[in-house]
């Protein structure tokens, strides 16, 4: 149950980072880092690796995005 809603977590998550790719709505990546670290942890609780996989490929995603464009934009 837990892996199913960290999968649901890392979807929202990767829906909101996916805008967050255009010039400066960069900011919007400071929403997703924490959203996806939740999902990693609710997925690091459960048996299956997959959620936790995944949120943590969103955040590698929004953390590069992050550091391209200087933290702000």
């Amino acid at each position: 149950m837990l892996n199913i809603l960290s999968i649901i977590i890392g979807i929202v998550a990767l829906l909101l980072a996916i805008p967050s790719a255009i010039p400066f709505l960069g900011w919007g990546n400071w929403i997703v880092l924490p959203i996806a670290i939740v999902g990693a942890g609710l997925g690091a609780l459960s048996r299956s690796n997959q959620g936790r996989n995944f949120c943590l490929v969103v955040i590698v995603i929004a953390a590069i995005r992050l550091s391209l464009g200087g933290g702000i934009l």
